[in-house]
């Protein structure tokens, strides 16, 4: 890796109600807010698993990884760019914990997102996604 482009995955998650899996970042950048799980493709792995092991990681939650939807770039401290491959994910086992670099995470409902800090144009990316939770 040449230390500028850094490739990244997560997962939009619904849950049987319809709710959206969210974590609240522990670290930098945008420490505090929330953002669907994800983190770092270490090397030798694919996004869709990368987006799989960061979900279980982070929130204890098992998914099977479906179709990805969004590829886009962040920039990150340093002059660092996370390149981040963002795929639907379909729950298949686990239960729900805050871990790894999570700070906290939860399922919730559009309205509920609504008041929460989430990291920034996360709300907008999902609405024109139609990808909002449905509950």
């Amino acid at each position: 890796m040449d230390g500028r482009r850094v490739p990244a995955a997560g997962a939009v998650v619904h849950d049987a109600t319809g709710r959206l899996l969210l974590v609240r970042r522990g670290r930098a950048p945008q420490a505090g807010r929330w953002t669907l799980p994800g983190g770092r493709v270490e090397p030798g792995e694919s996004p869709a698993a990368a987006a799989a092991r960061e979900v279980a990681e982070e929130t204890g939650i098992v998914v099977e990884v479906g179709r990805e939807w969004l590829v886009l770039e962040r920039p990150g401290p340093d002059g660092v760019v996370f390149e981040i491959h963002d795929f639907v994910a379909d729950v298949v086992g686990g239960e729900l914990r805050a871990g790894d670099d999570a700070a906290d995470a939860g399922w919730f409902t559009a309205a509920e997102m609504a008041e929460l800090p989430l990291t920034t144009d996360l709300f907008a990316i999902l609405t024109r996604a139609d990808l909002l939770p449905r509950s």
